[in-house]
């Protein structure tokens, strides 16, 4: 890899404050942040989906940059980048449709033998519905392009599958979609997550995770980017792990190559863990770190997370040793703007940032910025990631609670799940007891 003098982050959420947070452990290099937010230093004001001033101010910093979101990958930034020999962390746009397209994904695991559930594809609404209407089973319905992680609709009923349909043909809710839908056979089990580094050549999975994706506790109500999450995940025992890494990760890898697709970056499998036989299935593919697992990830981290990236980018993940983790848990909490997914206000002051925390406690801003006056006021839907280390789960999972406690905007004004990592300690508590 090529020498730099500083490291350019893309995105404004929390992800990229704690991948933020964790190179500034590793080196003494300037990381800058584009756009960045209330709670990162040196934000530069270039959008993050703006390639060419991206890769101009690249090239005139000599940056080494990592791309945070999935839109600016499916844009193709790493593509440009290379073209101005400019090192960057992430996948091409090709590589890129296994997050940007759900079909591409699911015709590509059918071709490599993947497993996932059964689908079919349609790009007309009356083809979709009486297909529900023709379903015994309960449906997902997903809409093909991107849609910040709101474009999933777990049915339980016909009725919620309609109204899906409806949503995204009628309504047009998904502007920049294709309006494409997949429509599959739903999967009972357990999601988590697995994420692994992929240069093109050799795989290193990172520790896995588990996401709350429901806006409301006990995995009630509409999806949203995600709510919290936990690292590790008892659901991916070593056997599963292994089984993951035989079924899916490595085919995926060879599929792509076989193709003519080099895939260097962060690798993510959405697994759910089928109820009975214990298979993991595929639910999607994400082609960057999740948010909010990289909150709880990086936070048990304890190799050097640069000497990693760099290693990917020089296809030398195969000669590196195994990661180091913290032997401890680490639980994330997102607080959110009130009404988030739908419609919510912005501009609130955020007390209570300056709290006493118990130690090993982290705050990763996301949806803020800092007003004239210097204070920190909320700027999205998702406002802050709450992390907190400890040596059990449920000590971690309090601390966080605990510190989520002490902030506070507005008048009620901020709203979390409350029983985020409760799934783990239940799965634990129930391994204990077989």
């Amino acid at each position: 890899m090529n020498q730099y003098d500083t490291i350019l982050i893309i995105g404004s959420g929390g992800r990229e404050h704690s991948i933020g947070w964790k190179l500034l452990h590793d080196t003494k290099k300037k990381v800058f942040f584009a756009p960045g937010n209330g709670g990162t230093d040196n934000n530069i004001e270039i959008d993050s989906n703006d390639l060419t001033k991206l890769c101009q101010f690249a090239k005139e910093n000599n940056s080494f940059t990592i791309v945070g979101p999935e839109k600016p990958l499916s844009l193709g930034i790493v593509d440009l980048f290379e073209k101005n020999q400019l090192p960057i962390f992430g996948p091409s746009k090709s590589a890129s449709r296994l997050e940007s397209s759900k079909v591409f994904a699911k015709l590509f695991m059918r071709d490599m033998g993947i497993q996932t559930a059964s689908f079919s594809i349609f790009s007309d609404a009356d083809a979709a519905i009486n297909h529900v209407k023709s379903s015994a089973k309960n449906v997902v319905v997903k809409l093909d392009g991107l849609a910040a992680g709101k474009g999933v609709f777990v049915c339980d009923s016909e009725k919620s599958a309609l109204q899906a349909i409806q949503k995204i043909f009628n309504d047009n809710e998904f502007r920049n979609s294709r309006n494409k839908i997949l429509i599959e056979e739903r999967i009972y089990g357990d999601e988590a997550s697995f994420i692994v580094l992929c240069d093109g050549k050799s795989i290193v999975p990172l520790a896995t995770s588990q996401d709350h994706k429901s806006i409301f506790d006990q995995d009630n109500g509409p999806n949203t980017g995600g709510m919290g999450s936990y690292c590790p995940t008892p659901l991916i025992t070593e056997k599963i792990s292994t089984k993951i890494m035989e079924k899916i990760m490595n085919p995926t890898l060879k599929g792509l190559n076989d193709r003519g697709i080099k895939f260097r970056g962060f690798l993510y499998a959405g697994i759910m863990i089928e109820r009975g036989s214990n298979e993991p299935y595929v639910l999607e593919f994400n082609v960057r770190m999740g948010d909010p697992e990289c909150q709880s990830i990086l936070s048990r981290m304890d190799s050097s997370f640069l000497e990693y990236l760099e290693a990917t980018m020089d296809e030398k993940l195969d000669s590196m040793p195994p990661i180091r983790w913290k032997d401890r848990h680490s639980v994330c909490i997102v607080m959110a703007s009130r009404g988030y997914p739908g419609k919510y206000q912005t501009g609130k002051v955020i007390h209570g940032l300056n709290s006493k925390f118990d130690v090993d406690t982290y705050v990763f801003h996301a949806g803020t910025k800092k007003n004239s006056m210097g204070e920190i006021i909320t700027n999205g839907g998702r406002v802050l990631s709450v992390t907190s280390l400890a040596d059990t789960l449920e000590r971690a999972k309090n601390k966080s609670y605990s510190a989520v406690s002490k902030i506070h905007w507005g008048d009620n004004e901020e709203y979390f799940r409350r029983d985020i990592a409760s799934k783990g300690i239940k799965y634990m508590k129930s391994a204990l007891s077989e």
